[in-house]
């Protein structure tokens, strides 16, 4: 009797996607974003009560998992179990890029090492964005994220931020940004300082000065205290 060939199974496993999203303006998403997300069996988001409120407006429908900073662990295992189930999962956070000062490294870094494949699905960034209306004009720039909230440690991350003498970009809250004006003022009162706030949104507008100038103009407008802020820290270089 012949013997009949084995037939080698392919074991099939789930992909892991990472979309950026919105900061603010739902349009800002790209066609390939909102049919990832249409495809995928799952998303896992950073908090699913903002999620859900883009989903809803492309009508997508799908189970949501929450993935944020303080459950990352252990939603990353739950994530990785769906991926060897064969799951495609999209991951996105709040707003912008997942990863970049937002939850998603943790997840990446546990779904890579498990030799799942893991694509990026590139798109707004509060970073990039600033950048783009900046008119910066070095070629090398400094990604900080947030500083500490500890004020000993904050204060000398800042002194050696200002140290480098090249621009850096800080993301603040609206609770701290005046503790980061009046940091600025003190350590380096000449430096020109570059915000966005709110960006995309209905209310966005960018100041541009010394920060003793913005701190003053943020104090004396309550509309200023709200909302997100990024923040350029020009170079004390002459352009």
């Amino acid at each position: 009797m012949q013997e009949v060939p084995k037939i080698d199974t392919v074991e099939v496993v789930g992909t892991l996607y990472i979309i950026a999203t919105p900061l603010g303006n739902l349009q800002d998403i790209t066609y390939r974003a909102i049919e990832t997300l249409r495809q995928v069996d799952v998303v896992a988001c950073e908090d699913t009560r903002r999620s859900i409120k883009l989903l809803n407006a492309y009508n997508i429908k799908k189970p949501l998992i929450s993935c944020h900073g303080h459950n990352e662990t252990k939603s990353a295992l739950r994530i990785r179990e769906l991926l060897s189930e064969g799951k495609d999962v999209a991951y996105v956070s709040d707003a912008g890029t997942p990863g970049l000062s937002d939850p998603g490294a943790k997840l990446v870094r546990m779904a890579r090492e498990a030799g799942f494949s893991v694509i990026p699905i590139p798109g707004p960034s509060a970073f990039s964005t600033l950048l783009s209306v900046a008119g910066l004009q070095e070629t090398s720039v400094h990604f900080e994220g947030f500083l500490g909230i500890k004020q000993g440690k904050r204060r000398s991350r800042l002194k050696e931020l200002l140290d480098r003498n090249e621009p850096f970009v800080i993301y603040e809250s609206v609770h701290r940004i005046e503790k980061l004006l009046l940091e600025l003022k003190d350590l380096a009162p000449e430096r020109r300082v570059f915000i966005g706030r709110e960006m995309t949104k209905a209310f966005e507008e960018y100041l541009e000065g010394p920060a003793v100038t913005l701190l003053a103009r943020v104090q004396n407008h309550p509309d200023r205290k709200k909302g997100e802020y990024t923040v350029l820290v020009y170079s004390g270089k002459k352009s």
